[in-house]
């Protein structure tokens, strides 16, 4: 599993729409893909879900599916991203196995990583960075909790939140395996080249 690069989450768009923007942006390099659609149209999220893990497994990229671990199993993505709940992590890997990719929100805490990755997650998140128009209220993590981290973990490590190609390198100095975006690429006018600036920050 390739626990690196850049990592796109989901707009909120639908349907073609949808697809082509993830398609540019696979072709731009990101290499996890992140679905995430907290609508209760199941149908179409099963659809969607379906045709987005093709369209990563055409680019080798990952396919992980934001809190729904029975989405997750019936479209067999390659994993899911939960939340700080004790049992969230307990009940994905008894839902999806051993071979799932399991990742975990830490927010600006530290100790959740260190359990999380004690009980087997395969990476944690820390975040947010940055202010973010995708969730304005979020808990801010800092540079020095991100070093602090990276000292202390041997799992990767995602950073998300705001993040913009300007703030992007100090995350990667840092420590951060993977950047998560939604905006500063999904809301680009070039969608595959933002995402190839993106890619270059990790071939350094």
């Amino acid at each position: 599993m390739n626990l690196r690069g850049l990592y796109v989450i989901t707009d909120g768009s639908t349907g073609d729409v949808l697809l082509s923007k993830v398609e540019q942006a696979l072709f731009g390099g990101a290499t996890i893909v992140q679905y995430r659609d907290k609508t209760t149209d199941s149908a179409r999220r099963e659809q969607e879900a379906r045709a987005l893990r093709a369209l990563c497994h055409e680019h080798n990229a990952l396919f992980i599916i934001n809190d729904d671990v029975a989405l997750a199993k019936t479209v067999q993505a390659d994993g899911v991203h939960v939340g700080r709940e004790d049992s969230a992590l307990t009940v994905a890997r008894t839902a999806l196995g051993n071979t799932a990719i399991i990742g975990v929100s830490c927010y600006n805490q530290l100790e959740l990583a260190l359990t999380a990755a004690q009980h087997g997650a395969d990476y944690v998140a820390f975040g947010s960075f940055f202010p973010s128009p995708t969730k304005p209220n979020a808990p801010r993590a800092t540079l020095p909790l991100l070093h602090e981290a990276r000292a202390q973990l041997r799992v990767p490590i995602c950073a998300i939140g705001g993040i913009t190609l300007a703030t992007a390198p100090a995350l990667v100095a840092e420590g951060a395996d993977m950047l998560a975006v939604i905006s500063d690429v999904f809301a680009s006018n070039a969608i595959t080249q933002q995402a190839g600036l993106y890619r270059n920050l990790f071939l350094r």
